[in-house]
């Protein structure tokens, strides 16, 4: 009997032990002998990842639908940037979780908005590194304008490059092709805006995430349920009666809100001021797979498409 337990409980182990190696758990998985690359959040991972196709191993710390704001580092989280040989970051505050993690990394850190034209919280512009007067930090959501994509392509293709030069033609090529498609959707868009009626260009926001984006296209930001570009304040009742007086005085249409965002306040806004409520958009998130909206460009055509049906 003493045998037969025994040996039940070997075979029970050797069941276990491959199950638990292929769903991973907190581990990260195995070494595939790719090169390790992770970026913080989703927009900056699916820029590394069609820039990266088959040729590198990337994991996304922030996966697509979660608030960048609210995210806290797992222990896991810090094994993977520990053991990661190229790391992505926005740099710009969204990801500021990681920060405390940079520390203990053994790889080359690059911060992909490093020289990009920065939309400051105010809504002034100024190039990344330059001195500014505005009160606030840089808006960190770069990712809504498509020329800041490109600048942010052409870095990732010379990090991974630079880290894995065996698979630079890979590298360059699909980071040429992703140019070619950012190009593509921007002159799809633009073509989209422009059947807006100008005086319907009025946009309100659950809170201040698409601002790159509206800048880049002529639309006119009025104001935004939660105040300022992160999500972790909150309107006071004397902002959200302002704010109502605002969309009833500009005559706004629609009130955009983040999926990735409550959007209790802006639907009891719109109720109260007769605005459509438009909350699928994507601010400082991407889409699930599936939705056309899990890459960059997918997302900014998505919301372009949502905009002028809301507002045309």
């Amino acid at each position: 009997m003493r045998r037969l337990a025994l040996l039940a409980l070997t075979l029970a182990a050797a069941l276990v032990l491959p199950f638990a190696a292929a769903c991973g758990g907190d581990d990260d998985g195995g070494d595939s002998g790719k090169l390790s690359v992770m970026a913080t959040i989703a927009p900056v991972g699916a820029l590394v990842t069609a820039v990266a196709g088959d040729d590198a191993d990337v994991r996304v710390l922030v996966p697509a639908g979660v608030d960048p704001h609210d995210y806290e580092l797992k222990a896991s989280d810090r094994r993977a940037v520990e053991r990661a040989k190229v790391l992505f970051r926005n740099g710009l505050g969204i990801d500021a979780f990681l920060d405390s993690a940079i520390a203990d990394s053994k790889g080359t850190v690059i911060t992909v908005t490093d020289g990009l034209a920065l939309r400051a919280a105010d809504g002034s512009a100024h190039a990344a590194g330059d001195s500014h007067d505005h009160e606030g930090e840089d808006d960190p959501h770069a990712w809504h304008d498509i020329d800041n994509d490109r600048a942010m392509v052409r870095a990732i293709v010379e990090a991974l490059v630079a880290a894995d030069p065996a698979h630079e033609a890979g590298y360059r090529q699909r980071g040429a092709a992703y140019d070619q498609r950012l190009t593509a959707v921007d002159a799809e868009i633009r073509a989209l805006i422009a059947t807006i009626p100008p005086a319907n260009r009025k946009v309100v926001t659950n809170h201040d995430a698409i601002g790159y984006f509206l800048d880049r296209y002529g639309l006119e930001f009025v104001g935004a349920v939660i105040p300022g570009t992160s999500t972790q304040s909150e309107p006071s009742s004397k902002e959200i009666a302002a704010l109502v007086d605002t969309i009833r005085r500009e005559g706004v249409k629609a009130i955009f809100a983040d999926s990735s965002v409550d959007p209790k306040i802006a639907r009891q806004i719109a109720a109260d001021t007769g605005a459509r409520i438009v909350d699928d958009i994507y601010g400082d998130s991407l889409g699930p797979a599936g939705s056309g909206a899990e890459t960059v460009d997918g997302m900014l055509l998505s919301n372009a498409r949502r905009m002028v049906e809301a507002l045309r």
